[in-house]
Order: C-alpha cells, then structure tokens, then sequence
C-alpha cells in the first residue's frame, strides 16, 4: 500500500469501527453480531494502516534512534491491539449470545499474562508510540506544533467515552493530513525537461 494511503486509510478505518461500534450499541448490548465483526475487522485493518504510516514516518525522521525506538514500542502495542481485536473478532463469529461471549472473555483473560499484554498495558504502547512519533514530527517542522495535539485528543477521547471514537478520528485524520501531501510530494515520479 502507498504510505498516503495509509495516512488515510488509518483515521478513516477507526471513524468506521467508531460509527459501527455506535450503531451496535443502539440496542442496549453490544458484540456477537454484524455490526460488532464489521467494526472490530475495520480496526484490525486500521491497525495495519498504522504499522504502515509508522514505518513512513520514521524514514521522513530519517530513521533516527529516537524515532526508530518510537517505531518499535508503536509496533509492540500494534501486536497486543491486533491480539485484543482479533480475540474479539473470533468470539463475536464463535457466540451468538453476549453472555457466552462474556463466559469466554473470561476464560481468555484468566490465562496467566494475557490480561496484561493483550488488555491493559500492551496496547498502550500503541499510544507511546503513536505521540512521540508525532512529537518527534512536529519538532522537525514536519507537522503543524499542533498536530500532536489533536494525536493525543485522538487517543484520549475514548477513556472519556468511547461513543467520541469517531472525533477523535476525525481530529487523527486532520494531524495525519500534512503528511499525506508530504509523502504524495516526495513519492510522485519527476519529469525532467529533455531539451527537445
């Protein structure tokens, strides 16, 4: 995939899982059904996005040591996000009932180790890494100083309620914009005069 693709593809995939997370709420009680796989398959792909957009900014930093280490625990937490979301995915298609799927969960996060890497501290380091590459942006002038702003609003907006998934989509897609047209810039083919 085109790394401008993916600068893209990453926000506009998290809005989709936001709005589909939503609308299976509507009803009272979420997971084990359309909306719930749609959602979390839509994340899961984001998250590959992400892993994408990562490496791509880490050559704009020219994949210095700080950035390179950003790059790295940001995969770390990819991995233990994509566990949790894939977990999620093979229940909600494995149970059609919301308490077989709770019974499950439980089996799965009693399992010695998984609570914490895959629930609780894994995925953070998705977010370390996501706000200090994008600090690390904004010092070099790649990005508005801003932008890590609207990063973190990003990520935070969940823990304040996840119903605001799709904002803080939003405000990832408006920090990630300047880079969609620095990497459209930097990868478009030179023509160069002939003198013909």
């Amino acid at each position: 995939m085109n790394p401008r693709l993916a600068f893209i593809a990453a926000p506009l995939l998290t809005l989709t899982y936001g709005i589909a997370r939503f609308v299976d709420g509507l009803d009272g009680k979420r997971g084990s059904g359309f909306f719930w796989n749609f959602g979390h398959l839509a994340f899961l792909v984001a998250l590959a996005c992400f892993a994408l957009a990562f490496v791509e900014i880490r050559a704009l930093l020219g994949r210095s040591v700080g950035a390179t280490v950003a790059a790295a625990i940001g995969f770390v937490g990819i991995a233990c996000a994509g566990a949790q979301f894939a977990i999620d995915i093979f229940l909600g298609l494995a149970y059609s009932d919301r308490e077989a799927m709770n019974a499950a969960f439980d089996q799965i996060q009693s399992v010695p180790g998984v609570q914490a890497a895959v629930y609780d501290f894994g995925p953070l380091l998705f977010f370390v890494g996501q706000i200090t590459l994008s600090v690390l942006l904004a010092k070099a002038g790649k990005i508005r100083w801003f932008a890590p702003l609207l990063v973190v609003a990003d990520l935070m907006v969940p823990f304040a309620d996840k119903d605001l998934i799709p904002l803080g989509a939003v405000c990832l897609l408006i920090s990630y914009w300047p880079l969609v047209r620095r990497t459209a810039a930097t990868t478009e083919p030179k023509i160069e005069y002939s003198g013909v």
